[in-house]
């Protein structure tokens, strides 16, 4: 079951894209996150997803918001995907423990061994304050996490 609106966010340490550490309590006190996991690099919905949050970070920037993006790729397949779309936010390798991650917030597809298209709005204080969780082939309304973050 997915993390609910009002749990704590559970933490947690994954390489980005560029090999570095990234840690969700870092930016506790400091910034909202939006965390979005996504089945697949180099896929149709995934790329479109990703391609429209990069074509909107000032609608998150401008609202104190760090997007995190989470997918049980390699960190190399990221750095290529990354690379090739143009991506400038981090993409987080949940690769190994293959799903660790992904099954802490509940959103880990077991017979498909990847996450389904989660997404968090976590607080400064590190609270879950909006979720959706939508199928595979599912695409999430951006604006919908904007919305959320304007009741912060």
């Amino acid at each position: 079951m997915a993390i609910q609106v009002g749990d704590k966010a559970p933490d947690f340490e994954l390489l980005d894209n560029h090999g570095r550490t990234v840690k969700l309590s870092d930016f506790r006190g400091d910034k909202n996150v939006v965390l979005l996991f996504y089945p697949f690099a180099f896929t149709g919905v995934c790329t479109g997803e990703l391609c429209e949050v990069r074509d909107n970070l000032p609608k998150f920037s401008d609202r104190d918001t760090q997007v995190l993006a989470v997918s049980n790729d390699s960190i190399h397949t990221l750095r290529v995907f990354a690379e090739q779309e143009g991506l400038e936010y981090p993409l987080l390798s949940d690769f190994w423990p293959h799903g660790e991650v992904s099954r802490a917030y509940g959103v880990f597809d077991e017979g498909k061994g990847c996450a389904v298209r989660g997404t968090f709005v976590i607080d400064k204080e590190g609270v879950v304050r909006w979720t959706v969780v939508n199928g595979l082939p599912d695409a999430r309304d951006l604006n919908e996490y904007v919305k959320a973050l304007d009741t912060l």
